[in-house]
């Protein structure tokens, strides 16, 4: 299994429209359905108003690798500036 976190920094008051963009533009679901896609999940983070988390766990790096060059990742980069300043990405180990 391969997981990964993004940690995001948003706009203030741009935290939950973001995920809400992500929902209602399609995006979310086409995601958990790829080829591979164990987890795809979003948390809040309580202290910080504008700090949102993703996991994401893949069946192996390759499905990742594929994941982010399908159409509709284009369309999650579209309109994303419009709602995050700062991304950080990391690789975890999670069982």
């Amino acid at each position: 299994m391969y997981t990964i976190y993004v940690k995001f920094d948003c706009l203030p008051q741009k935290r939950e429209a973001f995920i809400e963009k992500v929902k209602e533009t399609g995006v979310l679901d086409a995601i958990r359905n790829e080829d591979g896609c164990i987890r795809y999940d979003y948390y809040l983070s309580e202290k910080d108003p504008n700090e949102l988390l993703l996991i994401e766990q893949w069946e192996s790096k390759q499905h990742q690798q594929i994941h982010i060059e399908q159409p509709h990742m284009d369309t999650l980069r579209s309109f994303k500036n419009d709602y995050i300043t700062n991304t950080i990405l990391g690789e975890v180990e999670l069982k």
